[in-house]
């Protein structure tokens, strides 16, 4: 059984949708984001977001109840952002066509690493979803439902392959593709380029089997 620690953390604040109710919020994630890249997951609290932030502890949890809940929404609005990359690229090639889609697959590569480079703190937003467990549904949620967006898109262009070894492939492309861009910031015996055009090969011959 798994233990209280372990149970996903689901946010119980809506977040605000416009004015300065919003810039408040995406400060603090922002804030949160440079400091989880300095203090680490362990270390990083409310105390100290509302700290750098000039707040006070209640005007943080008017929209997050712990560091947790800081932390998700921070994975959160990373892995839009990225997909949004991605839903954007499919919408830009799949008319093309099957080779289409492969021979751009280094430009969505590089799209998303540059979302990740824009986002405070983001490689470690990335860590702390694998490496949390209250945070690991948001990785594996948001993986699926690209996965499922790409199914639609490739499925079409692919109407005799079966579905489910479709879906089993082009998730594990999507891993595949978040692991590339926790590499970029970790792995300095490959050149970006080098990494870029390698990953896109690898994937090219995966998608178009």
């Amino acid at each position: 059984m798994a233990s209280a620690a372990a149970k996903p953390s689901r946010p119980d604040r809506l977040a605000p949708r416009q004015g300065r109710a919003l810039q408040t919020y995406e400060r603090l994630l922002d804030v949160a984001g440079e400091l989880l890249g300095e203090v680490g997951i362990e270390r990083i609290s409310t105390n100290l977001i509302c700290e750098r932030a000039g707040m006070t502890p209640p005007a943080l949890y008017r929209y997050f109840s712990d560091k947790y809940a800081v932390l998700e929404a921070l994975g959160r609005r990373l892995m839009d952002r990225q997909n949004a990359e991605l839903l954007a690229w499919l919408d830009r090639h799949a008319p093309n066509g099957l080779q289409a889609l492969g021979d751009n697959l280094e430009e969505l590569l590089r799209a998303t690493a540059k979302v990740t480079a824009s986002e405070p703190g983001a490689i470690w937003t990335l860590r702390a979803l694998r490496a949390v467990p209250q945070l690991a549904h948001v990785r594996i949620e948001s993986h699926r439902l690209v996965t499922d967006r790409m199914v639609e898109v490739y499925g079409a262009l692919l109407p005799d392959m079966d579905r489910e070894v479709l879906w089993r492939r082009l998730r594990i492309s999507v891993e595949f593709g978040f692991a590339v861009d926790e590499m970029l910031n970790e792995e300095d015996r490959i050149a970006r380029d080098a990494l870029f055009q390698d990953a896109a090969a690898l994937l090219r011959h995966t998608l178009l089997i």
